[in-house]
């Protein structure tokens, strides 16, 4: 009885042995795995527009609220781009709104990740068009946004952005004066390819 007890043992610790060796065979390293990925998404925005009327750059009684889309494309695990357009157009006051086309440099911060979250910073560049009160004007400017927000892994293919917040900078307004609008952004994304 203890002979047959030995020879089952050893064929099941054979048999996990074997099993564990097929398995990592099937693995893709990490190093040589497919990088490439498109992620789209969608997201809600709250953003001080640093304009309340009169020509001057100045802090807003009303924050400005609206939509927006993301597409992040990684290329590797450190090159990576992403596009915005966000349309801040909830929550205006005399008919200011604000809306931003940006492009730029993603980095994930890979030592900082935790359960399924991943920090990262961002500096997109591209156009911020403005309208100004009571319709009287419209204009179109240089737009630097520098931030950094956390997304939130769900599953494979779907994620959540938990916040991301944006300080920008249009460096020529009108009459050489520089605006400076910031908020913060949540959203969900899906993972195309």
């Amino acid at each position: 009885m203890d002979m047959k007890r030995s020879v089952v043992f050893l064929f099941l610790s054979g048999l996990l042995v074997a099993g564990g060796f097929s398995a990592s065979a099937q693995v893709v390293p990490a190093a040589s795995g497919r990088q490439f990925s498109v992620t789209a998404g969608a997201m809600f925005s709250g953003f001080q527009p640093d304009y309340a009327g009169g020509g001057v750059p100045d802090t807003a009684p009303n924050r400005l609220y609206g939509v927006g889309t993301y597409v992040d494309v990684k290329f590797t695990r450190w090159f990576q781009i992403e596009a915005e357009g966000r349309w801040l157009r909830m929550n205006q006051l005399d008919n200011i709104n604000e809306t931003n086309y940006l492009i730029g440099p993603r980095l994930p911060i890979q030592k900082l990740r935790f359960w399924r979250a991943t920090p990262y910073a961002k500096v997109l560049i591209g156009l911020g068009d403005m309208n100004f009160e009571f319709n009287e004007a419209t204009g179109r400017f240089t737009d630097i946004a520098y931030g950094g927000g956390l997304d939130w892994k769900l599953n494979r293919k779907i994620s959540v952005r938990a916040i991301d917040f944006e300080y920008q900078q249009w460096p020529k307004w009108i009459n050489n004066e520089q605006l400076q609008p910031y908020g913060a952004s949540v959203g969900i994304a899906y993972k195309i390819f």
